[in-house]
């Protein structure tokens, strides 16, 4: 360790703790310490460097935050093996999915649909598809050929509150996360455009902004969603095209916005000529009170698909724009991807025509209920935002974990989990909280076992960190 420490620490510029943390992070990258190695006592270093226990205590605290170091009680501080490579996206997160043909591990990253019928359902369907007129397998779509997919779109949302809706209204697309792209590039304008989020929503809004070449700027939220004083002073502030909002569920904290909360950001909206863009993917129940579109129809724009109701396999998706602009939707739509397949629209079709289908997603939020109870009967003594209609939980920690100290800890116990700081802005700041997904593809035994394991972290968080 002499060989790695100087006498006193570099001249420059910044606080001393970060100074100690570049130190430690640089001996790390050049592997002057290895894996393994146990660090000096705060004490020590600090006498060493003449610098106060508290300072590299902190930096010590830092380095432990962002995995590089790993804090045993009762033993000391040592250099933590390499982290898996952080990923970005959901794609790529899972090729790194803990492999869950071992009963010990679980991923609670994402919803996991249960089966309750769909896939018999599609797989019937796949079977008419390819019986079906060969002209479909040899042509381009067309916006004729799609008119019996929208109809079938519209009959299936014909129970939502979304103000008046036609055939002509819907713009078929590959999953939400692809209605968000092509409602952005009709929504925004000019070279820089900027689009408001809460200071918590699902990554997706950012990913698709950025896509854009638009900044994201984040808005304050309180427990019914977003701020509209906020929002207003944010909007004066900045030349913010768009907001962002999941009022049915909030992704990640699974918060609902009542129908009082939507008419004051509507409200704002208006008074700042903001578009509305409502995410509304995640909902699987009835919902609450009417969308955007329904109290704004000037302005506001919704995104659906079929990912959390029967399956997120197809990636199909709807967006419908406000009224007298769905043809500025369709062009997007279009010019960036022709359409969907024609065979995958033809499925689609005849699954949503299905009588059988509503039954199928209803039994399939049935049973993420059953995950859901399951996950309240064993962690519902903590701090525990949730809904029977909700396929996730968000968990803000007790006192004495992080969040990234906990997720870690969870993976370590084979249960991985979603940290907050997933859904925070890059510059924004993240409560020490976790979302936990329920995935039905498990038995319920096993995400009980895994619950359980969860509970016992819970039980017993790091009293210090020890030095």
């Amino acid at each position: 360790m002499g060989t790695i420490w100087p006498d006193s620490l570099p001249q420059a510029k910044g606080a001393k703790y970060t100074l100690v943390a570049d130190v430690i992070r640089k001996a790390i990258d050049a592997k002057d310490l290895e894996v393994g190695v146990k660090l000096p006592p705060v004490r020590e270093l600090a006498y060493k460097l003449g610098i106060t226990p508290g300072t590299v205590a902190r930096a010590y605290t830092i380095l432990t935050d962002e995995g590089l170091l790993n804090a045993e009680v009762g033993r000391g501080t040592f250099v933590a093996p390499p982290k898996r490579p952080v990923l970005d996206d959901v794609w790529s997160r899972q090729l790194y999915l803990l492999d869950e043909r071992d009963d010990d591990n679980v991923s609670l990253f994402s919803p996991r649909l249960a089966d309750m019928g769909q896939v018999a359902l599609i797989r019937e369907c796949l079977q008419k598809v390819a019986q079906g007129d060969p002209a479909m397998f040899l042509n381009y779509p067309t916006r004729d050929a799609y008119a019996g997919v929208r109809q079938a779109v519209v009959d299936w949302m014909s129970d939502l509150p979304l103000g008046p809706l036609t055939a002509d209204d819907i713009v078929l697309t590959h999953g939400g996360q692809s209605g968000l792209c092509v409602v952005f590039q009709t929504v925004f304008n000019g070279p820089k455009p900027v689009v408001l989020v809460e200071d918590l929503s699902y990554a997706g809004f950012r990913r698709a902004a950025e896509l854009m070449r638009a900044d994201v700027i984040g808005v304050r939220m309180d427990k019914w969603g977003i701020d509209p004083m906020s929002l207003d002073l944010t909007a004066r502030q900045t030349p913010a095209q768009a907001i962002c909002v999941s009022p049915e569920v909030q992704n990640p904290t699974g918060c609902r916005s009542p129908l009082e909360r939507r008419k004051e950001v509507v409200e704002v909206a208006r008074k700042h000529d903001l578009q509305i863009i409502e995410d509304d993917c995640y909902r699987m129940g009835e919902p609450q009170a009417p969308s955007y579109r329904a109290l704004a129809p000037e302005r506001g724009w919704h995104v659906s698909s079929i990912s959390k109701t029967l399956t997120p396999a197809l990636r199909v998706g709807f967006a419908i724009a406000p009224e007298g602009q769905s043809a500025g939707l369709r062009r997007s739509a279009e010019y960036g991807y022709f359409g969907l397949a024609q065979p995958l629209a033809e499925l689609t079709r005849l699954m949503l025509s299905d009588p059988r289908a509503r039954d199928l997603a209803r039994a399939v939020q049935q049973r993420m209920a059953e995950y859901v109870r399951v996950t309240v009967n064993t962690l519902g003594g903590f701090d525990l935002v949730w809904d029977s209609a909700v396929p996730f939980v968000w968990l803000r920690l007790p006192s004495g974990w992080r969040s990234a100290a906990f997720t870690r800890a969870a993976e370590r116990a084979g249960v991985q989990v979603r940290s907050a700081d997933e859904f925070a802005l890059r510059d924004g700041r993240a409560p020490n909280a976790v979302r936990i997904a329920m995935n039905a593809h498990v038995s319920l035994e096993r995400f009980e076992a895994a619950m359980m394991r969860l509970r016992a972290l819970l039980d017993n968080p790091p009293e210090q960190i020890s030095v």
